[in-house]
Order: structure tokens, then sequence, then C-alpha cells
């Protein structure tokens, strides 16, 4: 199975289903698979056009789109290596994935034009740029060519009939490569997991047989396609079951097109679904009713009330890429909203775990996908250890990087994913932590920064919480340290206007009061208030390299 047999089964078997939903200048667009299948194709004719060639590597640099989608499978489904990339990433960033993956082309956003012509002179394989909504010049850059997508596809109208000819010719093998995804970085430099067209579909039926999925599904895109998570989550998931892709406006018009779209899943991050949760849970606090008739036990009417602030058709959140908050989870339970976290790494392609709505315990992300296998290696008293998984949805290996891949993939295949986890009778996963972000102070105990910055977390007054393990000279072992950012609204709503100090003396207390349930030795014994933004990745995660070091004492 290929992502182009995926896309070929959905045009054919299901021509008039609704593939995608956006918006335009004109309004909201809908587009059948049949249509999506005939855009597929018309971007062929602009692949022959430039001389793209199967396992050529062309990296697709936009926000979400449906451009995105169309480019992707004309390349993907022609054999062609796809490097997707971040839009949001610095001039730097961009010339090590472009360089390290070999890049030949790159389709990019028209805003985009000039940070590529800063870095093209240290770009020598780099040959053309395709630029998509925003550029009409055909003016070339450094030398290279520079094409207008839209004039393009115009361009090369009349030559549909060979494009559909090599495009029905170059069908790729299912272990050829479909993506080579670029890690976030929150880690160490990003490398590039090949992924294969095996890869996703394993996975996505893997997924499949995990949680249902169905043709009349619509699903709400939020999470940028560059990354792993959205990617399967919200493209391959959707596009294997013939089921409808609404793509959001922007992130500030989220609660609208909610009420527009009426998509019944709405796969996010955890700050996405808490500040979803946390938007529902103020408006009952508003409500006299609705808090009366919880208080009665009488949900019916205020589930009703908040599916209906949701479109009124929703039947399932997910939600991985990091932890969600127990708390937040047991709250839309409450609700009758169902909820579900799972588990995954780029190198999986990505999903690992997935949970299932009769089994799901809050706090897990379910039971390894039913076609791999999991184990924990070298488990402590507590039997937690470094998460192992094996299937055919483990990539290849990291581009060009053999040293790399070893590192992480066993002989016998075993991926090592970096996560240090548990699991109870149920099979069911329990993520612990990073190995890495593990603090192990002079005693020789494990501290897991997770655990604590969950605890933390709950303060309202608290925007974002990162525990590190710090270092004093001349002492063996680490101390446990926190870095925090102030949660501005919440604090002048509930304390008035502060000064830079009481709001520190605020955060500290807020910090010994909540780790005051946790056993002394994890207790942070360094509070650090930041008031800047703290840098994050695609996935909204805290860049937590970024601060790692930043509270040790050394002379």
């Amino acid at each position: 199975m290929t992502i182009r047999n995926m896309l070929d089964d959905a045009a054919r078997t299901l021509p008039a289903a609704i593939a995608q939903r956006f918006h335009t200048s004109e309004g909201w667009v809908a587009r059948t698979y049949a249509v999506l299948r005939e855009r597929v194709e018309h971007c062929a004719a602009v692949l022959l056009e430039l001389g793209v060639k199967p396992r050529d590597r062309v990296a697709l640099m936009l926000d979400n789109c449906p451009e995105w989608q169309e480019i992707y499978l004309s390349l993907a489904g022609s054999g062609v290596s796809v490097v997707p990339l971040d839009p949001k990433l610095r001039e730097q960033e961009v010339a090590h994935i472009l360089n390290d993956s070999e890049t030949s082309m790159i389709f990019a956003g028209g805003r985009l034009k000039s940070l590529i012509a800063n870095i093209l002179p240290d770009l020598p394989k780099l040959r053309a740029l395709v630029l998509v909504d925003g550029e009409t010049s055909h003016e070339p850059v450094h030398g290279r060519a520079c094409w207008d997508y839209d004039k393009l596809l115009e361009k090369t109208a009349e030559k549909i009939s060979a494009a559909r000819e090599w495009f029905s010719r170059h069908l790729p093998a299912a272990d050829d490569i479909a993506s080579i995804i670029y890690t976030s970085g929150t880690t160490g430099r990003p490398k590039g997991a090949m992924l294969t067209h095996n890869n996703f579909c394993t996975d996505v039926e893997g997924a499949l047989r995990a949680v249902r999925f169905y043709q009349t599904d619509n699903f709400f895109v939020v999470l940028p396609f560059f990354h792993s998570y959205s990617f399967t989550a919200n493209f391959m998931i959707p596009l294997k079951s013939g089921a409808c892709m609404s793509f959001v406006r922007s992130i500030k018009t989220i609660t609208e097109d909610l009420r527009v779209l009426k998509p019944t899943i709405f796969l996010g991050v955890p700050l996405m679904i808490e500040k979803l949760y946390d938007k529902i849970a103020e408006n009952i606090r508003g409500n006299p009713l609705a808090r009366l008739l919880l208080f009665l036990g009488i949900k019916a009417p205020v589930r009703k009330k908040i599916l209906s602030s949701m479109g009124g058709n929703m039947r399932l959140l997910g939600v991985g890429g990091a932890p969600c908050s127990i708390d937040v989870i047991k709250g839309f339970q409450h609700f009758g909203i169902n909820i579900l976290e799972g588990y995954g790494l780029t190198e999986a392609s990505p999903g690992v775990a997935f949970s299932d709505l009769d089994l799901y315990k809050a706090g897990t992300v379910g039971r390894v996908i039913p076609n791999a296998e999991a184990r924990l290696d070298n488990p402590d008293a507590n039997g937690i250890g470094e998460l192992w998984v094996r299937g055919p949805m483990v990539m290849k290996g990291y581009y060009n990087n053999p040293e790399a891949t070893a590192e992480v993939i066993t002989p016998d295949g075993w991926l090592k994913t970096g996560d240090l986890a548990s699991m109870d009778n149920q099979q069911r996963i329990t993520i612990r932590g990073r190995c890495k972000a593990l603090i192990v102070n002079r005693e020789g105990k494990n501290i897991y920064p997770e655990e604590i910055e969950q605890i933390i977390a709950k303060s309202p007054f608290i925007q974002d919480v990162i525990v590190l393990g710090y270092v004093v000279d001349g002492e063996t072992g680490e101390r446990v340290g926190a870095l925090l950012t102030p949660n501005t609204d919440a604090i002048a709503a509930a304390k008035g206007s502060l000064s830079t100090d009481a709001v520190e003396d605020l955060l500290r207390d807020e910090v010994l009061r909540l780790s005051a349930t946790l056993a002394d030795y994890k207790r942070p014994r360094k509070i650090e208030i930041r008031h800047e933004t703290l840098e994050r990745t695609s996935t909204l995660k805290v860049r937590r390299i970024t601060y790692q070091g930043s509270l040790d004492e050394k002379e």
C-alpha cells in the first residue's frame, strides 16, 4: 500500500465525497475527492515541466492550505521524497535542512521569497523555487529559476494529457521514501527521519484498528501538516477513510470556525485542548443555570450546550504531541465529551499508542497499536523504563546519518523512543518523561520533571513552567529548579494591578503551595521568573533544550 493508492482509492470509490473545506476571499469552498485527484494531476504537469524525477528530494514550506495537500500528493504520488518544513523556521535552520537533505527544489509561500533568497548562495544543490500565493514574477533569484505556482498551472494546462501519462507511469513503491521529516530540535540538532509509504500506511492501518473513524467524519484541521502528528492524524487518516478535512482559517478564528464547519473530529495539542476547556469552564462559571444543573447532577443540557459551541457534531477530541493536563481530560469526561490521548514520535510515522474509549484511563496514552509491539528497557523498581517500539511504522533511518540511526534503532529493529514510560496490567502506557530530562539528585534518586510540572501548572497564575535539573559547583548530582512565566490576565483579574516584584512573589508562593504535596527531594529549590514568552516548537511545546543549563550555578 502507498499514499498514492489511498488517494486513488478515495477518488475511485467516493468521487463525490467532500475531501477539503477551506476559506477564500469569496467564502467557504468545498472540493470533492474527484476534484482533488484532478488537481493532483494538474500539479503533476508542473512537475513534468520542471523536470522533477522520482526519488528527487523536493521541499514543501507552506502553511496549511489545499495547495499543500495537492502538491504533496503529486510529489509523493510520483515517487518523489518530500521534505516538509515549518514556515516559521529561521534562515539558519532552513539552510541546514535543505543542505542536509540535498533538496533540489522548493515549493514555498510567497512571503518566504526573501528568506530563501538570503540563503540561496549557501544552497548549491537547490536549482529552482516555486512560490505559492503571492508571487507573479518569473525573474531568477541568484541565478536560480523562480516560478509562480498558479502561473505554472496555467502554462501547463494544455499538457495535462502528457502529465496524466507521466503520473500513471511513475508509481511509488511501498518502500520508497515519502517524507523526510526533520525532528523539531527539542533535544538537539534536527535530523531527517526517512519515512516510507509503507511506514505511513501501516501506521494509519494500526490507528484505524485502534480507534474508529468513518467516511462521514469531518476533521477540524488546525495543526500544521509539516509536523508528523498532524500529517498522519489530519491528512492520512481522513484520506484513507474518505473523510472530509476542514481547514481552520487561523488560530484566532477557531471558536467561530467550529460553529461554521461543524466538525466531528478535533485532533489537537494540549495547549489548544486546554484553552478550549478553559473557555467552556469560564462560560459555565458565568451561567448560574448551568452551575445549578451540574450541582443537581443533570448534565445532558449542559453537554448539549457545550457541543453546540463546537458546532454540534463533535464526537471525539484527540490530544497528542505532549502530555495533557489530567484535570482537563477528566473535565471533558465529566461533561460526557469523548476525549482520548495518544502517543507517538516522528521516527514512528508517528503513531505508537492510541487509547480505546472502553478502556481509556486519564493520564495514559493507551496501548501500542495492534500491528506493532512495545517493551520497557531496563525498568527501575517502580516499573519505569525507556519505551522501545517495533513495527512496520518505524522509519528507515536518519537521512545520510547512519551513526545517529544506529543510536536509536537496534539491529533487531527496536526503536529507542527516548521516553520513559510504565505499563499497567491492561498494557496501557503512561509516559513519565524524557530520558534526557531526567533529574538525578546527589542521593541518586530519579526525579521526573513532567510530574512536578503538572502539579505546578495547576496554578491559574502560571502560564508556563519548566522544571530543570541544575548543578552547583563543587556538588555531585543535580538539584531541582523551576523556570516560570506569569499568566498576566489571570493575575490582573484576581489580584488587580501588581508590581513586578509582587507578581514574582505570588508565583513563588504558588510553587511552594502546590509542591508541598510532593516529596521533599522533588520540590524546586530554585525558582526563576521570566516575563518574556518562552520559545516553543511547532506543536507548541516549550523548547526545553533552549533552557537546559540556564539555572546552573558555576563560578
